[in-house]
C-alpha cells in the first residue's frame, strides 16, 4: 500500500465509498445529502492542509485521509485529521496506515498534538484504533450524534500529544 498527496484526478475514485459512507449517517457529521461538488469541496483540501489516498500495487484508492489544523489562531498546533476508508477494503490496515500516516505529518509539520472532535460512540472499530494509536477520549457530548438505527449516541472527543 502507499500512500500519496490527493489531486483531483483521485476524486471518481474516492466519490462513490465517500457517497455511501456520508449517506448512511453513521459516522459523520456531514449532510448526508451532501452533493458531489460539496463533498469534493470539503474532502479535497488546499495546501497548507492536505488530503491523501491510500492505493494498492495498481493504482486503486483503496481510503483517503485530510489533514489540517484543528482550530486557527492561539490554538492552530492542534492538528486535527478525518478518515474513509472504501468498505470494500474494511479490516485490512488501510485506516492504521492512514491515521499513522497523518500522525506523521502533523509532528512533522509542528503540531503539539491531534484532536478528533467528534467521534461517534458507536463507530467501535475507529474508536479501538484511535485507542490503540494512543488517543484519548478527553469527554463525550452526550447525545451529540442522532445515529439512524440506534437513536442519539454520544460524540468522543479525542486527543493524543504528539
Amino acid at each position: 500500500m502507499l500512500i500519496r498527496e490527493a489531486d483531483a484526478g483521485d476524486w471518481p475514485a474516492i466519490w462513490p465509498f465517500f457517497k455511501a459512507i456520508v449517506a448512511a449517517g453513521e459516522t459523520f457529521t456531514f449532510p448526508t445529502d451532501l452533493d458531489e461538488d460539496q463533498g469534493r469541496d470539503w474532502w479535497l483540501l488546499p495546501a497548507p492542509d492536505r488530503t491523501v489516498v491510500a492505493v494498492d500495487g495498481s493504482g486503486g484508492v483503496l481510503g483517503t485521509a485530510k489533514m489540517n489544523r484543528n482550530h486557527a489562531g492561539n490554538a492552530s498546533h492542534i492538528a486535527s485529521a478525518s478518515y474513509m476508508v472504501d468498505p470494500a477494503h474494511a479490516g485490512r490496515g488501510v485506516g492504521r496506515a492512514l491515521c499513522e500516516y497523518t500522525m506523521e505529518w502533523a509532528r512533522s509539520a509542528g503540531y503539539r498534538a491531534m484532536q478528533f472532535n467528534a467521534v461517534v460512540e458507536t463507530n467501535v472499530r475507529a474508536v479501538r484504533l484511535y485507542r490503540s494509536l494512543g488517543f484519548e477520549v478527553l469527554g463525550t457530548l452526550p447525545e451529540g450524534f442522532r445515529h439512524p438505527a440506534q437513536g442519539y449516541v454520544g460524540l468522543h472527543i479525542m486527543h493524543r500529544a504528539l
